[in-house]
């Protein structure tokens, strides 16, 4: 399939039907991966705001300016389109919060796990939506929960050591990831709305609760990492 597709009209009828005023303009014919992309981008902004069942393959269509049938083409229907989304915004999450996990001190691999999830949320908002639309973060099983659990398995380790050199019970470590990934996807579901505090500030809290407890809490928590926004 060819990028430009030109009308019939030479340069001597267009010449002679009056110049600017006549010329008929030039169509752009995208490409079979730029089509995908298109429908993907259209896609992932209409579950966003309406969710799957509120999406129709109609109004996809209708957006991107083709016929139905190019959209069963590439992706056999609005489950198809609606599962790649899903998996994008999965993997994007995920490898976010994988590559944040860079520094050595416990505390500050949570804050830059906090981060990587709040990041996560200012930056793909859509995506965000779309993954506790159709699968809150509070419930048990689903698209959203097993990705948490996948963060999760992450944080483990790292709790995990940390538990061991401190004395504690290393068989304990998947229960506290749970309720500290499970507490920030809960935290970045409620900021995604009201977006105060600042993000740095909206982390240095959730570390602080997880680091010190309610028994320890600083009055002023403050964030130990390079991060500051």
């Amino acid at each position: 399939m060819g990028d430009v597709a030109i009308d019939s009209n030479t340069s001597s009828s267009k010449s002679r039907s009056g110049g600017a005023g006549g010329r008929r303009a030039r169509r752009i014919r995208m490409t079979g991966k730029e089509r995908r992309e298109q429908l993907l981008d259209i896609g992932r902004m209409l579950f966003a705001e309406r969710g799957f069942e509120g999406t129709s393959v109609e109004e996809i269509a209708a957006k991107a300016g083709v016929s139905k049938p190019v959209v069963y083409e590439h992706f056999g229907g609005k489950e198809g389109l609606y599962a790649v989304v899903v998996d994008r915004e999965m993997r994007q999450l995920l490898d976010m919060v994988t590559s944040a996990l860079t520094a050595g001190h416990p505390r500050e691999l949570l804050e830059q796990a906090a981060f990587a999830l709040l990041d996560y949320i200012d930056q793909y908002t859509d995506g965000f939506r779309i993954l506790v639309r159709d699968s809150p973060v509070a419930q048990s099983t689903g698209t959203f929960a097993s990705l948490i659990s996948d963060i999760a398995t992450q944080v483990e380790d790292i709790l995990g050591l940390e538990f061991k050199a401190r004395g504690f019970d290393a068989k304990l470590a998947p229960l506290y990831a749970q309720a500290l990934v499970g507490m920030v996807a809960l935290t970045g579901q409620w900021w995604l709305d009201v977006r105060k505090p600042k993000k740095a500030e909206v982390a240095a809290h959730l570390v602080n609760l997880a680091w010190h407890g309610l028994d320890g809490l600083e009055p002023k928590p403050r964030l130990i990492g390079h991060r500051k926004n």
